[in-house]
């Protein structure tokens, strides 16, 4: 055994000269991205607000955590340095003859030592030769012993890359069949303590789990949660039975306890039943008042990773984050703003809060913390009038810190996006993110796909700074990234049922394929349109060049009327309502909404033919003739103020382009329409409120719909 620890650590002699540089680990053993800071490391440097959270402070709801965690805030009784003197001469005066109780009981006893007087010890010869004896009888050690060095590596702070951590880690491994389920529980806190990750470990403790169901009681469960969400992974096979542990022992959990399980579930990225997470936020909710900040966040984060709308939480929000926002750090604040905007929840009372603390801690942001601000704000269309220093003191700390955008590229595109969603340009920033060496570096990205956000924010400056003469994005480029985006939106949005019934009762109302266009206008808003082109006198004209409808050579367009399909010669009938007699008379539209649901879920669709429409609607209103005018011809009041050709941007957007339960579109959508405008197009939207129920109505009714939507645009 000793040999082959010699053989792993490169040693064959220990001598003592250069014993320290030999057990030093070689990064290209341990890659920086796979190593964290220590606990007690990341307590000593330059505090910020976000440092006084503590994320274990749920240990302290139980005595039973005793057992599987180490309090890091209660510190051994100290000794002073003369005792570690002694210690250390211990070590050389009885060298090989050191047995394994030696070792652990001294490891324990220097590891009270003073945090100053810790790299003094670490860097001694003794301690050194120490470390070597424990390698040489680290098969000989029994569990407990193991676990008593591994605490008291703890409190010497080693460094997560020190080489004979990962022999102790191997020993480890190796025992877990031999360990009880709280011995490995405190082994992979006790890791997590010092800085290392032990994927390989932690699969085995995973799967000694699945083999102890019965032994996990409610601070079991929490700490291996946390433990999991520690080490970003949760085994497949462990999902459901966590869950059911879950239901079985939520009624017991404190607030904290709640926390840290939805941190977990977060970090780890594990799904959950919808019902589960529902029963979780509940309890959340039901303790809301008692839960440090911390906790309250870990449950926005799981609602956000989630996608889950729970509306008794939020509204709780909304009471509590103004209540707690002025002690609330800058990483607590950025995930409140990031889960009401993945959720799409608007609140003016969150967003005030958030941005009349942000100003004052701008400066301790991570660029991190900045672009995912501006980019939930963003995205919830805030605009900044009380609180008129948010933008402004977050963009100071984005200059502020500009060469960290070399090593993390997406969080500049990310807080310009967000910025170009209000409107707001800054141009220094966006000449870094569209200049050549930044673009290359963006691309050069293989865990993230930038280059959709580098054309987004190209093509907004186009149209919205047209005296800009910075760097813009090479054609080439452009247009590969316009064909990915339509090539994913063909294959997805474009065979959406309300797409499709749009594209198709248009054609009918305007005569036929070639006078509707469904095509991507504005590539980099990365959503279709549905585009016609009226005449002067409200015709439409031809403008799909996909269509191999002929057309006449002589032929005028503008003075020539769409072919009639023959929908309104069928004697079909349909139900006279208000708003349909509204429409066809092109009088007042009604302001009653045409559903009062949020969630109407279309039915499914189908044309009617001739015969089939006595059967449908027999008990409906035969469309006369007149009615039929009504319905092809443009509305005559509508076409007064009309001049000149018209290009028409029909928008099809779904429930998921507004906020939640409101008419107002996200920040993306309204950037769209406005830049829609700027092109030269008028915006016609069949909102989602409306044009969802109309998929459940006849095709005359669809058609009256949109004959009213198209040509009201005109005035």
């Amino acid at each position: 055994m000793a040999s082959s620890l010699r053989h792993l650590l490169g040693v064959n002699d220990f001598p003592s000269g250069n014993t320290y540089s030999i057990l030093k680990v070689q990064p290209e053993y341990f890659p920086p991205e796979l190593e964290t800071p220590s606990v007690l490391s990341h307590h000593r440097k330059p505090t910020t607000p976000d440092d006084a959270v503590d994320i274990r402070a749920f240990i302290k709801c139980r005595s039973a955590y005793a057992a599987v965690t180490l309090d890091l805030t209660l510190r051994p009784y100290p000794i002073q340095w003369e005792e570690a003197v002694l210690l250390l001469k211990k070590v050389a005066d009885l060298k090989g003859s050191l047995k394994t109780s030696d070792v652990s009981q001294i490891f324990t006893e220097l590891s009270r030592l003073h945090p100053d007087k810790m790299s003094l010890v670490r860097s001694d010869q003794r301690f050194i030769m120490l470390l070597r004896y424990s390698v040489e009888l680290l098969r000989l050690f029994t569990e407990r012993e193991l676990l008593e060095v591994l605490q008291a590596f703890v409190w010497l702070d080693m460094p997560s890359k020190h080489a004979v951590l990962s022999l102790y880690e191997a020993e480890l491994t190796r025992r877990v069949h031999r360990m009880n389920l709280d011995h490995l529980l405190l082994a992979a806190y006790l890791w997590r303590c010092i800085g290392k990750r032990v994927p390989q470990f932690l699969t085995h403790l995973y799967k000694s789990v699945l083999l102890n169901l019965g032994q996990i009681g409610v601070p079991e469960l929490v700490q291996l949660l946390f433990i999991m969400g520690e080490g970003r992974k949760c085994p497949t096979d462990l999902i459901r039975p966590l869950e059911q542990l879950l239901m079985l022992h939520l009624p017991q959990l404190y607030p904290e306890e709640v926390g840290i399980v939805c941190l977990g579930l977060f970090k780890s990225q594990t799904s959950i039943s919808e019902t589960a997470v529902t029963c979780i936020v509940d309890k959340a909710h039901s303790v809301v008042e008692e839960m440090s900040d911390f906790a309250m966040v870990n449950v926005l984060k799981f609602l956000r990773f989630s996608y889950l709308y729970h509306r008794l939480w939020m509204e709780a929000m909304a009471q509590e984050v103004p209540r707690r926002a002025h002690r609330m750090g800058i990483q607590g604040l950025m995930h409140v703003a990031l889960t009401c905007s993945a959720l799409h929840c608007h609140n003016d009372n969150i967003l005030m809060a958030i941005a009349e603390r942000v100003p004052s801690l701008a400066s301790h942001c991570r660029i991190k913390d900045s672009c995912k601000l501006l980019w939930a704000f963003g995205t919830l269309g805030f605009q900044s009038v009380q609180s008129s220093s948010f933008y402004p003191s977050l963009i100071a700390a984005l200059r502020q810190r500009k060469a960290e955008f070399q090593r993390y590229p997406e969080h500049l595109l990310t807080g310009l996006l967000g910025l170009v969603f209000v409107s707001q340009f800054p141009k220094d920033l966006i000449e870094l993110a569209l200049s050549p060496d930044f673009v290359n570096l963006a691309l050069k990205s293989k865990q993230l796909e930038l280059k959709k956000d580098l054309l987004t924010l190209d093509g907004a400056v186009a149209l919205e700074l047209p005296q800009w003469t910075g760097p813009r994005l090479c054609s080439e480029l452009k247009e590969d990234v316009a064909k990915m985006l339509w090539k994913f939106a063909q294959s997805d949005v474009c065979l959406k049922p309300e797409v499709q019934e749009a594209e198709s009762a248009l054609q009918d109302l305007l005569g036929g394929e070639r006078y509707v266009h469904k095509r991507m206008i504005l590539p980099h808003t990365r959503s279709i349109d549905l585009e016609v082109h009226l005449d002067s006198t409200g015709l439409p004209i031809p403008v799909n060049p996909e269509s191999h409808a002929p057309t006449a050579p002589h032929e005028d367009s503008s003075t020539k009327s769409p072919p009639n399909q023959g929908w309104g010669k069928k004697n079909l009938g349909v139900t006279l309502t208000d708003d349909l007699l509204a429409q066809l008379m092109n009088s007042k539209k009604s302001t009653e909404p045409l559903t009062s649901s949020y969630k109407v879920k279309p039915t499914s669709l189908h044309r009617v033919d001739q015969d089939e429409g006595d059967s449908l609607f027999n008990t409906g209103l035969d469309l006369t003739s007149d009615i039929t005018e009504a319905l092809i011809k443009p509305s005559r009041s509508a076409l007064q103020d009309s001049k000149g050709p018209v290009k028409l941007a029909i928008q099809v957007p779904s429930r998921n382009h507004y906020f939640y339960q409101s008419q107002h579109l996200l920040g993306l959508h309204v950037m769209k329409r406005r830049q829609l405008k700027l092109a030269g197009y008028r915006v016609v939207d069949l909102s989602y409120q409306e044009w969802f129920p109309m998929l459940r109505k006849s095709r005359a009714q669809k058609l009256a719909y949109l004959h009213c939507k198209v040509y009201n645009s005109l005035t």
